[in-house]
């Protein structure tokens, strides 16, 4: 079977790629029947050269391959009818800005597998750059602060080379007594909290935080039990929260009294509740000064994010009682980083470490007979049809809804 890593083709342009050269040469090494070739690209964050320096063969025409895999959307007029795709389509929430292509797809026989599909048995997601935009969401925060109160001057995390020096320049600024409230439990806030710890900041328990006051930064990492509750005063657990959310209401008004700088990093269902509105912005108890909403749900449960930001201007100001965007330096203003694809400004950490887990979940499945399923789960169209999971984007793709 013949495998091509793709050019990325979207604008603006995004550096990323599924495997990096180290990567693809696991994948040979453990699939040495496999045949990989690399699309030539100008803008990947690794060079034609990492990949011929390898053995690979990096080509313009790739269309002998079986299997085109890639990370963004491809344009329609770039598709190979015939052809097996992996890519973020952006397809399975109705979005309509690409129903075109989700129409093209079915057009021209491609099966697609989109990364997001890519689950276990029990509908958890196999792989994603979560981690990574935890880790830049959590340093663009602390830039953001910079900038509003003039204390520090960090650069941008995009022209640094990885993690490691975005640590590095962190551990460069000294941080206020400050703190610090970051929601989620899953690879997002992991990523964030990766970055608080290297920075050596005190994690501290849910009661210490809302009651005492420290001579020092600290952080305090909460799961949704911690900032919602049963409105009948119960406490169950947290998948009753999931599989009741319309009986919980918001709590997290006690942490903004005392949290300066808030990251989302949480992951929000249909259904619950709001963490904050803009009338509770509006109290004199809202104390949050800096929000870098690595989740990024425009108009939704973080009242404070107006629009997502760009890597190019990532922050802006919110003003509470107008509920408008201003300048992030105005007097009234509460500090939004909104950026919605952060892990682009870690392009190689992103790639290498999303290969990691395409080769651990999903290559083993073209060789195996796809004996856990992930294939079969995560396949949307197959000979010009959608499959029975994705049947529900049936009247999507005819234009009714």
């Amino acid at each position: 079977m013949k495998f091509a890593i793709i050019k990325e083709r979207k604008n603006p342009p995004d550096r990323r790629v599924v495997f990096s050269p180290s990567k693809l040469a696991e994948a040979k090494t453990q699939f040495p029947e496999a045949i990989f070739k690399v699309e030539s690209s100008d803008i990947r964050v690794f060079p034609d050269s990492a990949y011929k320096a390898l053995g690979f063969e990096v080509t313009d025409d790739v269309s002998d391959c079986d299997v085109m895999i890639g990370v963004k959307e491809v344009p329609i007029d770039a598709l190979i009818p015939n052809k097996k795709y992996f890519f973020f389509s952006h397809t399975i929430k109705k979005q309509p800005y690409n129903r075109k292509l989700l129409q093209a797809i079915l057009e021209k026989n491609i099966e697609l597998y989109d990364h997001e599909t890519i689950v276990n048995d029990k509908g958890f997601r196999l792989i994603g750059f979560g981690r990574y935009a935890g880790i830049v969401g959590a340093y663009n925060g602390f830039r953001a602060w910079g900038l509003k109160y003039d204390c520090w001057q960090l650069p941008k995390a995009g022209p640094l080379p990885n993690q490691k020096a975005l640590i590095n320049e962190l551990n460069q600024i000294k941080l206020p007594n400050i703190k610090i409230l970051l929601t989620g439990s899953g690879k997002v806030s992991n990523g964030a909290q990766e970055m608080l710890d290297a920075m050596s900041i005190k994690k501290v328990s849910v009661k210490e935080y809302l009651n005492k006051t420290f001579d020092e930064p600290v952080y305090c990492k909460i799961d949704v039990l911690d900032y919602n509750k049963r409105m009948d005063g119960k406490v169950i657990d947290m998948y009753d929260f999931f599989d009741n959310p319309q009986k919980y209401e918001s709590d997290f008004m006690r942490f903004a009294k005392v949290t300066d700088y808030y990251i989302a990093g949480h992951f929000y269902g249909d259904g619950a509740p709001y963490l904050y509105t803009r009338e509770d912005v509006k109290s004199k108890d809202f104390n949050i000064k800096v929000v870098a909403d690595v989740s990024c749900d425009v108009d939704g449960p973080v009242a404070t994010t107006l629009r997502a930001s760009t890597i190019a201007n990532p922050i802006y100001g919110y003003d509470p009682q107008t509920e408008t965007e201003v300048h992030y330096k105005n007097d009234k203003a509460i500090v939004v980083m909104a950026v919605d694809n952060l892990p682009c400004e870690l392009p190689q950490d992103a790639s290498e470490g999303f290969g990691e887990q395409f080769l651990q979940h999903v290559l083993p499945a073209f060789f195996d007979n796809d004996k856990k399923g992930v294939l079969k789960r995560a396949k949307i169209t197959e000979n010009g049809e959608l499959t029975e999971r994705f049947s529900y984007l049936h009247n999507y793709v005819e234009g009714i809804e």
